[in-house]
């Protein structure tokens, strides 16, 4: 890896690093029972058939194992550093940008669900009853927002570097949107009820998922020029064909 990039990834996970132990994720048992049934049920589609893609994936192309390997590792890692937040609780990247750039959102949620069910059994970081709440956020919505984002930027031939951050940013906001959204619909606002509690979750995400979001996308760059570079020695083989020459 060049220096420079090895400068860029230290520099933005001296950033990330956490200065508390605070929970992420929505936690365990913080959402009502039905909420907690009802978003787990939503995801299982999504899963199944990301399931099956991973399937074919190894059993058609053996080579990307340590490709998915490395796109689970890169969300583990992005996601279990976090930043304290204004609520008391804390924010944090999501790394599912890469994977869906690389797999698509479908082989991205079974990757994000398999990071975030590790993370609740051995970190406490989220929940099992909020498991399928937050594979939903991150693993199916953000990774989705994050692929559509990239394959835009394909369509107006933006370069490869600005496709990358685009994705990996959006693909983080997004995330945080849905979040904001499934507190709203678990706790209204008394008075104004769904649309005034959505914003004030909104609210408190913005004051560290913005800088969060920024940091993720040009992470998730330094990562995909160097995988660039690699393809290019012949070393790897990245999933997609796509013109990389703009990557240097």
């Amino acid at each position: 890896m060049k220096t420079n990039q090895r400068n860029i990834i230290l520099g933005i996970l001296i950033f990330l690093y956490p200065a508390t132990a605070n929970a992420m994720h929505i936690m365990e048992g913080f959402l009502p029972k039905e909420h907690s049934i009802a978003w787990f049920i939503a995801a299982l589609p999504f899963l199944i058939f990301g399931a099956m893609k991973i399937q074919n994936i190894i059993k058609d192309k053996p080579e990307y194992k340590m490709l998915l390997g490395l796109a689970a590792a890169f969300i583990f890692v992005l996601s279990a550093l976090k930043i304290p937040s204004v609520s008391g609780s804390s924010s944090h990247a999501t790394g599912v940008g890469l994977s869906a750039i690389l797999f698509g959102p479908a082989v991205s949620s079974i990757l994000s669900g398999i990071v975030l069910l590790f993370q609740a059994l051995l970190l406490a970081h989220g929940g099992i009853t909020t498991w399928g709440a937050n594979v939903f956020s991150m693993g199916i919505a953000g990774a989705a927002a994050a692929w559509a984002i990239f394959r835009l930027c394909q369509a107006l031939r933006l370069s490869t570097k600005i496709a990358v951050f685009a994705a990996a940013s959006m693909g983080d906001l997004i995330t945080y949107a849905v979040t904001a959204g499934q507190l709203a619909l678990a706790f209204p606002d008394p008075v104004d009820g769904f649309i005034a509690a959505y914003l004030k979750f909104l609210g408190i995400f913005a004051v560290t998922q913005l800088p969060l979001a920024v940091c993720e996308g040009l992470l998730s760059v330094v990562v995909y020029n160097t995988l660039a570079d690699y393809e290019k020695q012949g070393l790897i083989k990245l999933p997609f064909t796509l013109v990389r020459s703009d990557v240097q």
